[in-house]
């Protein structure tokens, strides 16, 4: 299985690297006029972030202002994306035309020459207004190569029921928390229950952890990038993530954190950190559990400090392939989706809007306060070139999964930072 994922990677390097070289520089596109005036847009959106609101109003009003033109959305599971993407984005006849991608994997892509040049419409597509830190990270020698489409830090969502029933306290540090998970898991006499619901794979999560102790998953030394798993600073930090899976966590060690509606719904679940628009899906009269919903409280991970722990920074970039033949048109697709009319119905389902300026959509209530907070120490996986296929071999599920079964820290993480440098260097 691991040759298998090495060569499936290696070939991501050889097509992007393609790709490059097929003049993702220029503005125009495929052809000099950009493309043509009417086309079929396909527009490739990842999970169910994006709420069905905002798919209609794109689909039903690019349509409108291009007649003869359509614009169909397809969902993407980003399990496997950056392998998916990268076969699509070598080929004129599989390439979609706009793609969302995760802000952690959009270097991989803008280095490598995978998308086009956007920096001739930053100024109309919202400026200085668009997420700094975003911008930045997609921008390659002074250009720039995709566009903030949403940001999210996780927050601790928890039951306020339960925390009353246990006497305690909304924690204040991280040595709070964990004391708190902990009792809530004893409390509930259940070993399905997880007084911090942390599922075996959710290294996104656990990065909190790790980089409130002081550690991180690699770092930069002049032009490399070196894994550092192994530093005692992160070793302490993976000591956190084990004791919390082991006695705070019911959650299953072989799996992910894609589904946290079904086991909160089924009170199996005390606290949780999870991105603010899962609130809705918890809401949601036919899917989720209005009811227990309402025992919902919400506050910032502390870190060791107090203040709030660094969470990962989440969210998405938005981008035009360079072989897309619709250059034009996939920009205009591109205007609506960072329009503040889309860009509000995002902030409504609780995604942070790509531009500053919008960040009052969100509201004032305890959920805007803890984003706010949450967002205020957040951080990005580190910003090497090559991160996103250290992402695609899956080596941090394995790591974090071998964690959560009790596996010994120090050697999981050197074997761990082995193939991390393989992947970065």
């Amino acid at each position: 299985m691991r040759i298998k994922k090495t060569l499936a990677l290696a070939a991501v390097t050889a097509l992007l690297g393609v790709t490059s070289a097929c003049g993702s520089d220029d503005n125009g596109g495929s052809g000099a006029d950009g493309g043509p005036d009417e086309a079929d847009l396909v527009v490739w959106l990842n999970g169910t972030d994006t709420p069905q609101e905002a798919r209609d109003w794109l689909k039903e009003t690019f349509e409108e202002a291009h007649p003869g033109s359509t614009l169909t959305i397809e969902e993407q599971e980003w399990d496997g994306l950056v392998e998916r993407m990268t076969t699509a984005l070598s080929s004129e006849d599989q390439t979609p035309d706009v793609v969302e991608v995760g802000n952690t994997q959009a270097p991989t892509f803008t280095t490598a020459g995978a998308f086009s040049d956007l920096t001739g419409d930053l100024e109309d597509l919202g400026g200085d207004d668009l997420l700094p830190g975003f911008v930045e990270a997609a921008t390659v020698d002074g250009k720039t190569y995709a566009v903030p489409y949403y940001a999210g830090s996780t927050y601790v969502f928890y039951r306020k029921d339960l925390l009353d029933k246990a006497g305690l306290e909304v924690p204040t540090t991280m040595d709070e928390f964990v004391d708190a998970a902990i009792t809530l898991k004893q409390q509930s006499g259940k070993d399905d229950f997880s007084g911090y619901w942390l599922p075996g794979q959710d290294w996104r999560d656990g990065a909190a952890f790790l980089w409130d102790a002081g550690g991180d998953f690699a770092v930069e030394d002049g032009d490399t990038w070196t894994a550092s798993l192994s530093t005692p600073e992160s070793q302490e930090g993976l000591a956190v993530v084990q004791k919390l899976f082991t006695e705070a966590s019911g959650a299953p060690a072989d799996a992910n954190e894609s589904d946290p509606v079904t086991p909160f719904c089924a009170n199996q679940i005390g606290m949780m950190s999870r991105p603010g628009w899962v609130y809705g899906m918890l809401t949601d009269k036919e899917s989720g559990c209005p009811e227990l919903a309402k025992q919902i409280g919400v506050f910032a991970l502390p870190g060791s400090d107090g203040e709030p722990a660094p969470v990962l920074l989440g969210g998405s970039d938005i981008a035009v392939p360079a072989k897309s033949p619709n250059q034009d048109l996939a920009r205009e697709a591109v205007a609506l989706m960072l329009s503040d009319d889309y860009q509000g119905i995002l902030a409504e389902a609780g995604l942070t809007p790509a531009k500053e300026s919008l960040a009052s959509l969100l509201g004032d209530d305890e959920f805007a306060q803890a984003t706010i907070a949450a967002a205020s120490n957040a951080k990005l996986t580190p910003a090497a070139a090559n991160w996103a296929t250290v992402e695609g071999t899956r080596v941090l599920e394995d790591l974090f999964s071998q964690i959560a079964q009790g596996g010994d820290i120090a050697d999981l993480a050197a074997d761990a930072d082995a193939r991390i440098d393989e992947e970065l260097n």
